[in-house]
């Protein structure tokens, strides 16, 4: 389904009305409309404003609300509350809060107070959705349905045993099997009945890891079911036109995103970057690409920050015009709506620090001139970008339930962090100006012609058989370090790494795996590697393009190659990464969308355009085709030859006619 509304790319935020009086929405809403705000989310955190008592419905507010918006020209996305339950719901009814892994209570006074197994939270929740569903699903205001917000609970109280149990009958038949994929002989873990099986509870000692993968899958799962259970509440009540989405926090452990993108009209997510890091802009990049790659096509920002947070031990804000370059950022690798939590600042509450579209300063500070700046920009934008695509040559696969099996205790090293050797190879593969996609080790792989592996250490059988096919296509594939090591179940494999990978990266043995201290490198010769290494001997005829130098692994391959797939033992320092993975991806026949880039440019294509986004603070030369004339949609200039990009300056190109009669490709 489509997210922007006539051309027009949702731009806006979480608006809580609620928090002040009611003469302020009147001035809302001229501010809205001279910020160029097309979109609003109501009601995510108004469960108790909406239900006061058991039963009760006070909607005489939010029908106010959803017709001044409509009399202005603003959607809405309407949330359903049921992240928050109101006091009332823990009081009444205690089995509706969550217990923590110690069986201690987690109560009410925060939010995502929720047992997500609870049957009295689940027919709670359904009772006000289908409510809101009942009167608003047809309002002409109504643009998406958002349901509850950034899933993130855990539970480990005795209806989610209950419902674990479920899982597991479901998943295996019989205890026999179950104990089987649980390895159940050691320890004297044996599972006799199911009523033995509970979640990974506070432990004398180390988890069952199998347990562990399992409990998180099962709790990715009960979560799937309410966003599942109130999607099609409201679906039944409203147009098939109106989509519906529930936003992710960005790359977070406690949900298998793949899964519950299939489940969404829409993907969206909140995405942070600090400002203080230096490679901000390439975590934003990161995020958009992953959300770009579960929603197949276009996505949705739900929550950014106008400036600073307020959950960092130091809350920077960001420096002027860094809020605009991440904008069209997400918007140059393919979001179609860019929204910020929230729209006017709080003055009370958990997160009166967190910045707003209108911040304490009010609409004389300059986050509000640059919210202004930003809506002017993206209503220019929307009709020529909306609906677009930007297309990928390369993929990185990414699967959480390797992530999962990954993150536990008892493995060969505790500074082995999955989800930051994802983002070093993104950022080698963003600073090579490479457009790249994410991709589930299952997915249909064809249509790529390089396809990365950062660290996969539980591979399915199915996944090892789609990587054969796809180097045996003609692919080219890259593998990082302890990779293929375990099965589904978390079982490792005969040789410390399946025999089909070792066949197709040419390594004969896999002696001993050699993680290295947070303070230890190996020499690799041509480049150092860092974080882990691997003691391997290669079969015969097996290319090793850089062996390890010193020490106990001398001699040995650091990096090998048979054909057409890679294998990296270690992780080599960002600029030699950034190099090996450039080298391959040139062989393979991907380029960048631009050549010569000046440090910290980056080229990014959506559809016909070509947005240059400067992540530095000096005035740069962007060097151009020199037989094209190219106009920025931003400023209306024409530029042939070069642009300039002042200080986090952006252009956002279309091609225009050329000099010698072809065009720029």
């Amino acid at each position: 389904m489509t997210i922007a509304h006539d051309g027009r790319l949702l731009y806006g935020g979480d608006y809580n009305p609620e928090q002040w009086p009611e003469e302020v929405w009147a001035d809302d809403v001229r501010l809205m409309k001279e910020a160029g705000v097309t979109s609003v989310t109501l009601g995510v955190f108004s469960w108790a404003k909406l239900e006061p008592t058991p039963g009760a419905r006070e909607f005489g507010w939010l029908d106010r609300l959803m017709d001044l918006m409509h009399s202005h020209g603003i959607g809405v996305v309407l949330a359903t509350p049921t992240a928050s339950p109101p006091p009332w719901l823990g009081r009444l009814h205690p089995e509706t809060l969550p217990r923590d892994e110690n069986g201690q209570t987690v109560w009410w006074g925060s939010r995502q107070q929720f047992a997500h197994s609870s049957s009295v939270y689940r027919r709670h929740a359904a009772a006000i959705t289908e409510d809101l569903a009942i009167r608003y699903g047809h309002h002409p205001a109504l643009r998406m349905w958002h349901i509850n917000n950034e899933y993130c609970t855990f539970d480990y109280g005795d209806e989610a045993a209950r419902a674990f149990r479920d899982w597991l009958r479901a998943k295996y038949g019989t205890l026999d099997a179950l104990n089987e994929a649980w390895g159940t002989a050691f320890w004297s873990q044996h599972v006799g009945t199911w009523a033995d099986v509970i979640p990974p509870r506070r432990a004398q000692y180390l988890h069952n890891p199998a347990q562990v993968l399992d409990f998180r899958r099962f709790t990715s799962d009960a979560l799937l079911e309410c966003y599942t259970a109130e999607r099609d509440i409201v679906r039944r009540h409203s147009p098939a036109r109106v989509p519906v989405t529930t936003n992710f926090m960005p790359f977070w452990i406690g949900q298998d995103a793949w899964a519950w993108a299939e489940r969404e009209d829409v993907v969206s997510v909140d995405v942070y970057p600090d400002p203080r890091d230096p490679l901000g802009g390439q975590y934003n990049a990161m995020i958009a690409d992953m959300t770009r790659s579960q929603a197949r096509g276009p996505w949705m920002v739900m929550e950014q920050a106008a400036g600073p947070v307020n959950w960092r031990g130091v809350n920077h804000p960001k420096p002027r015009g860094l809020n605009r370059l991440w904008s069209l950022q997400t918007v140059a690798r393919g979001a179609d709506s860019v929204c910020y939590f929230q729209w006017r600042q709080s003055r009370q509450g958990a997160e009166k620090f967190h910045s707003g579209m209108v911040g304490h300063a009010g609409e004389e500070g300059r986050a509000f001139a640059e919210v202004k700046q930003i809506g002017a920009e993206l209503a220019e934008l929307g009709s020529q970008v909306a609906g677009t695509h930007s297309a990928a040559d390369v993929a990185m696969l990414h699967d959480w339930h390797s992530w999962w099996a990954d993150c536990q205790d008892g493995r060969p090293s505790a500074h082995v962090a999955y989800e930051e050797v994802v983002r070093a190879w993104h950022r080698a593969l963003w600073e090579a100006h490479l457009a790249t996609d994410f991709a589930h080790p299952e997915h249909d792989l064809s249509s790529y012609k390089l396809v990365v592996v950062p660290h996969l250490y539980l591979l399915t059988d199915a996944a090892i058989e789609n990587l054969l096919a796809y180097v045996h296509g003609g692919g080219t594939l890259v593998s990082g370090f302890f990779t293929g090591v375990a099965d589904a179940d978390d079982r490792v494999r005969p040789g410390g790494m399946d025999a089909r990978l070792r066949a197709l990266f040419g390594i004969r043995t896999v002696h001993e795996w050699w993680p290295l201290g947070p303070d230890e490198t190996v020499d690799c010769g041509e480049f150092t590697g860092t974080l882990w290494s691997e003691e391997l001997t290669a079969e015969p005829g097996t290319e090793v393009s850089a062996v390890y130098c010193g020490g106990d692994l001398d001699g040995l391959p650091a990096a090998l190659r048979r054909d057409r797939a890679l294998y990296l033992s270690t992780l080599p320092e960002p600029p030699a990464l950034r190099s090996l993975l450039a080298d391959v991806a040139a062989e393979a026949g991907v380029r960048p969308p631009l050549a010569g880039l000046p440090a910290g440019v980056e080229a990014v294509r959506r559809g016909e355009l070509l947005f240059l986004l400067h992540h530095g603070q000096d005035e740069v030369t962007v060097a151009l085709p020199d037989d094209t004339t190219y106009r920025d949609l931003l400023t209306g200039a024409e530029h042939s030859g070069a642009v300039t990009l002042g200080r986090f300056g952006v252009a956002v190109l279309a091609f225009g006619t050329t000099t010698r009669g072809h065009s720029a490709g």
